[in-house]
């Protein structure tokens, strides 16, 4: 698979050529997922990093739920991942099948996951014109990709993703 971002697994390298394709408000999201995925051991960064990013930073994502008390308990539950219910995935590298397995030239540091929800973010922009992929084009990839992890997550905390996904696509509004 052929990435068309560069992505970086911290050390800065191609920090700068993705940054360029996104806005503040989405750097910021990979950024700490970065972070998160480092603090919590976890050798990728993947799409649950994704989602609580998005959570916590974003309030048109928070809002793309429609004032559902959700957040709440998907937060809670992105919170606990390292002691809770994310333990399953901790060591194991995130596949949802919706790229193939790349053993070769892969993206260090991202799960095949989540480096194809930050393409599907990418061309998300893309369709409306736009040369910069923000906060809710990446849910909308997420939500998108019905094995990843961050859809798992939406699941547990009875999220209608279906529903979640045609709001956002029936929306696109601007990003910020």
């Amino acid at each position: 698979m052929q990435n068309r971002t560069a992505y970086s697994s911290g050390d800065g390298s191609a920090h700068e050529g993705l940054d360029a394709q996104l806005t503040v408000g989405l750097a910021s999201v990979v950024s700490a997922a970065r972070r998160r995925a480092t603090r919590d051991g976890d050798h990728q960064v993947d799409t649950a990093h994704l989602l609580h990013g998005l959570l916590e930073s974003d309030p048109a994502v928070r809002a793309a739920f429609d004032g559902s008390p959700q957040v709440a308990r998907l937060l809670g539950y992105l919170v606990q991942r390292s002691i809770g219910y994310g333990l399953q995935w901790h060591g194991t590298v995130e596949d949802s099948g919706a790229v193939p397995v790349v053993t070769d030239g892969g993206v260090p540091g991202w799960s095949p996951a989540a480096a194809a929800a930050l393409d599907g973010a990418l061309d998300r922009a893309h369709a409306r014109y736009d040369t910069r992929a923000g906060c809710l084009d990446l849910l909308a990839a997420l939500v998108d990709d019905a094995e990843c992890r961050a859809v798992e997550v939406l699941q547990w905390a009875a999220v209608d993703t279906a529903r979640l996904a045609a709001r956002l696509d029936e929306e696109r509004p601007d990003q910020d």
